[in-house]
C-alpha cells in the first residue's frame, strides 16, 4: 500500500466512521439535555429525567418484557430449524442442493410486511388469534435462515471423515452428532442464537401485523413517534444501545476465552 492510498484509506475509514456514528452521539446527548425538543442544541442543562419517566412509563415495561419474551422464543426455535436446515441442505449436492438453499433463503427475500399479513391470515384460518405467539411463529420463518446460513458456512469447514472415523469405531449416529459435529459447530450456534436475539428485538413489520393486542419495543417506540417526538424516545435509544454494546462485549470475551481454551490443547 502506497502513502497516498494510505491516506486516501484513513480518510475513507474516518468518514465512514463518522457516518455511522455522529447521528447515534447526536442522539444520545439530546438524551440528556433539559429541553422538551429532543435536540443538542441549544444546550440548556444536563438532566436525568427523560430516563426517569422513561422508568415510569408502565408500557414501556411491559412492551420491554414482551419483547425479550419473543426474543428468547425466537431464539429457542430458530437455532435447531436453522441447524437442521443446514445440515440437511449440506449433506445433498447438485440440483436437490441448489432447490433446498433457494427455497430456505427465499424468506429473506420477501418483505417483512408480506411475512407478517401472510402468517397473520394463514393462521386466521386455523381460527389462531393474533398475539405475541404469531409474532414468534412470523419471525422464525426468516430468521431461521440466518441461522441456517452461519451453521452452513461453518459446515464447509468440517472434515466427514472424522463422522467415518466414529461411526467405524462403533459409535451411534446420536453419539456422533452429539461428541463430534455440535462442538464444531458451537461458534456458528452461538453467534446464530446473537443474530436471532436481536433480528427479533428490532424486528417491526411482521411483528405489527401479528401481535395482537401486545405491545413491543419497536411498536411502542412507532407509536411514541406518531404521537409527538420527546427525549424520552432518545433515552431508550440510549439504554438499547448500551444494552447492544455490552451483549456484543460479553460474545466477544467469551470467544476469545474459547479460542485461548482451544490453543492451549
Amino acid at each position: 500500500m502506497t502513502r497516498k492510498s494510505d491516506w486516501l484509506f484513513r480518510l475513507y475509514l474516518i468518514l465512514f466512521l463518522a457516518y455511522m456514528l455522529l447521528p447515534l452521539i447526536i442522539m444520545g446527548g439530546a438524551a440528556f439535555n433539559d429541553s422538551r425538543f429532543p435536540s443538542v442544541y441549544p444546550w440548556q442543562g444536563f438532566t436525568w429525567n427523560w430516563f426517569i419517566e422513561l422508568w415510569n412509563d408502565t408500557r414501556l415495561l411491559n412492551s420491554f418484557r414482551n419483547t425479550l419474551m419473543v426474543a428468547v422464543a425466537v431464539v429457542v426455535i430458530s437455532v435447531p430449524i436453522g441447524t437442521a436446515s443446514a445440515i440437511l441442505v449440506n449433506s445433498v449436492a447438485g440440483a436437490v442442493r441448489s432447490t433446498l438453499y433457494g427455497l430456505m433463503v427465499a424468506p429473506i427475500l420477501i418483505p417483512g410486511a408480506v411475512i407478517g399479513i401472510s402468517t397473520l391470515l394463514f393462521w386466521n384460518t386455523m381460527s389462531v388469534a393474533p398475539g405475541l405467539h404469531l409474532s414468534v411463529l412470523g419471525q422464525v420463518s426468516y430468521i431461521s435462515a440466518f441461522v441456517m446460513l452461519l451453521v452452513l458456512a461453518r459446515l464447509q469447514s468440517f472434515d466427514r471423515s472424522l463422522e467415518e472415523a466414529a461411526l467405524d469405531l462403533g459409535a451411534s449416529h446420536a453419539q456422533v452428532v452429539r461428541r463430534v459435529l455440535l462442538p464444531h459447530l458451537y461458534p456458528a450456534l452461538g453467534a446464530g442464537a446473537a443474530i436471532a436475539f436481536f433480528q427479533s428485538i428490532e424486528n417491526f413489520n411482521v411483528t405489527l401485523f401479528t401481535r395482537g393486542p401486545y405491545d413491543t419495543l419497536t411498536v411502542y417506540v412507532f407509536s411514541r413517534v406518531r404521537s409527538g417526538i420527546t427525549p424520552t424516545i432518545n433515552a431508550l435509544a440510549v439504554l438499547m444501545i448500551l444494552f447492544t454494546i455490552a451483549a456484543i462485549v460479553i460474545v466477544e470475551v467469551a470467544r476469545l476465552r474459547e479460542e485461548r481454551r482451544l490453543s492451549a490443547k
